[in-house]
């Protein structure tokens, strides 16, 4: 019995030994042992400005496409954006030593919903805690980036960050030209004339788009309302001057007022220890378990959608069928 199972074991771990050995790239060992299934997250210290220091900054990610659902992938589904930040703000909550957050952003927005609930969360993690909580901007922050951003203290952005493009942006096609010449006909039965409004097999009303547009302009003015509140140097004239959905270099944003100034992770971490008093900190980041983080540098994931203006992707979002209501820099889109 033992000899079968033993030779199970070897015929299943064979393809992976055979993708190995395929790509000549031989790991130094191979290990196998049993791994626990908890996902809790994990706490590792990826700065320590002193052996002694007690006091703690969190660093938490809000990273590429914002969607309130899991994060579409090639196998499986990955991490739903919303829930990991409630699950990391509440983790930062519960420590006393944790004096506060640096917020690294990197995203070109994402869905309305999912910008709006990571807002209120990190809102309501400094009215709660009192604990300061700090934007770091990183190659994009821009629309529903943007708008998250306006939820902390103070926001810093790189030289070369692109952010702005304050606006909203409902996005559908229409396949009824190409469908024609193929010889295809969509016949849907409905309810009311208004009911297949943004469906690719059908071309949009004068009616339809009147109604899409009220819808577009109302989100429109809770994403001013935002920028007002969080910018206390611009009134809401001076917003809407802005807010056309064009995006700023870092240089233009600090003089509109948009941000508080330019700088890096390490200056966002001084602001933390200045507002609180903190001489020596450790910079802490949660995980799931099993990811090795060197530094703050290395868990930076790359913005979906584009990266300073040049390289391009299709973002996994139009992958989606749904039209979507989205605060999203998607140039070409």
């Amino acid at each position: 019995m033992g000899l079968k199972k033993t030779t199970a074991s070897a015929i299943l771990l064979l393809p992976g030994v055979l993708c190995v050995l395929a790509t000549g790239c031989m790991p130094d060992g191979l290990l196998i042992q049993p791994v626990s299934t908890n996902r809790a997250l994990k706490e590792t210290v990826i700065l320590r400005e002193s052996v002694w220091a007690s006091d703690k900054i969190a660093v938490i990610d809000v990273a590429g496409l914002l969607l309130n659902a899991n994060e579409p992938k090639i196998l499986g589904a990955g991490e739903h954006g919303v829930s990991l930040l409630l699950e990391q703000l509440d983790r930062a909550r519960r420590d006393s030593n944790v004096k506060g957050v640096v917020l690294r952003i990197n995203s070109p927005g994402g869905t309305v919903t999912a910008s709006e609930l990571m807002h209120e969360e990190i809102t309501r993690f400094r009215e709660k805690t009192g604990k300061p909580v700090v934007a770091a901007m990183m190659d994009v922050a821009a629309s529903g980036g943007y708008f998250v951003a306006c939820a902390c203290d103070e926001i810093l952005a790189l030289d070369s960050t692109v952010t702005g493009s304050i606006g909203v942006l409902f996005q559908t096609f229409d396949l009824t030209g190409t469908m024609a010449k193929l010889g295809i006909g969509a016949d849907a039965i409905v309810s009311g004339a208004n009911k297949t409004g943004g469906s690719p097999f059908s071309k949009m009303t004068d009616e339809q788009r009147a109604i899409f547009q009220a819808m577009v302009d109302e989100l429109y003015d809770q994403f001013v309302d935002v920028v007002v509140a969080g910018r206390p140097g611009l009134d809401e004239a001076g917003v809407r001057e802005l807010a056309d959905g064009r995006i700023f270099t870092s240089r233009q944003a600090l003089e509109l007022g948009l941000i508080d100034g330019i700088g890096s992770m390490r200056d966002a971490a001084a602001s933390i220890k200045e507002r609180t008093g903190s001489e020596t900190v450790r910079l802490v980041r949660y995980h799931r378990p099993y990811g090795y983080v060197a530094n703050y540098h290395a868990s930076t994931p790359r913005p979906d959608g584009s990266v300073n203006l040049i390289n391009v992707d299709l973002p996994a979002l139009w992958s989606l069928t749904t039209p979507q209501f989205l605060y999203l820099w998607a140039p070409g889109g």
